[in-house]
């Protein structure tokens, strides 16, 4: 017997009279995804998506219907985590010379940020920012901090340049910070180091916007704390 699903000249007759049933409309892959991910937001209490899951919620759900599904998604986060673990190396902030810089720097890796501070001692802005990359680097393993001594780095690099971050991705030079100014003065809080560094693609930060206050409230607040109100 002819499947009436075929695609011919002749079931289209057929269909068109109504002697065979119109044609079983064909699920899409994306179609698939998106009723698994209905089913297991309803399975899950958190409402969780397909990629929020963790293996073992995965494993939960593979004795469903659509178990080659998510054995194919389970495949996929453990690839995905792997990935991540081996980027997952760093957690610190690594102090290199000049004999170092195109190992660590240049030859860094695929998918490898760096983030280079020149910094001389005695220098109290660089002080800072090498305290704050020390608290940033085990937020953010998969970056590699590295600080170097400006002139053991670069011969003859001037003072006034200082501090310095170089960014580097995959070995390219992708964004500079050069100077105090850039560093907005000795003032420079911790969330505005990172949103700096964020602005670069360097880190994924949750501080998105500027933690500086906006130049006017400033000056509202500098004018209210010295204004006199007494009489």
């Amino acid at each position: 017997m002819q499947n009436p699903n075929e695609d011919t000249e002749w079931n289209d007759i057929l269909r068109s009279k109504g002697i065979i049933p119109p044609k079983e409309k064909e699920i899409t892959e994306d179609q698939i995804v998106s009723m698994l991910e209905q089913t297991i937001e309803k399975k899950t209490k958190e409402g969780k998506t397909l990629d929020e899951l963790d293996l073992d919620e995965l494993d939960e759900l593979e004795d469903s219907e659509d178990e080659a599904i998510l054995l194919e998604y389970r495949n996929k986060r453990i690839a995905e985590i792997k990935a991540l673990a081996e980027r997952s190396k760093f957690g610190f902030v690594g102090e290199i010379s000049a004999q170092d810089y195109v190992n660590e720097v240049n030859k860094a890796g695929e998918g490898i940020w760096v983030v280079l501070h020149l910094y001389k001692q005695g220098i109290p802005l660089c002080s800072l920012i090498n305290e704050y990359m020390r608290i940033l680097a085990p937020r953010f393993p998969t970056v590699k901090f590295l600080k170097s001594i400006s002139t053991t780095c670069i011969p003859n690099y001037p003072d006034k340049n200082l501090p310095t971050i170089f960014i580097y991705f995959e070995g390219n030079l992708k964004q500079q910070i050069v100077g105090p100014v850039e560093f907005r003065g000795p003032n420079l809080t911790q969330d505005e180091f990172e949103y700096l560094l964020g602005k670069t693609g360097a880190i994924e930060t949750n501080i998105t916007e500027d933690p500086r206050p906006k130049v006017k409230d400033k000056l509202m607040q500098d004018l209210a704390s010295t204004n006199d109100w007494s009489l």
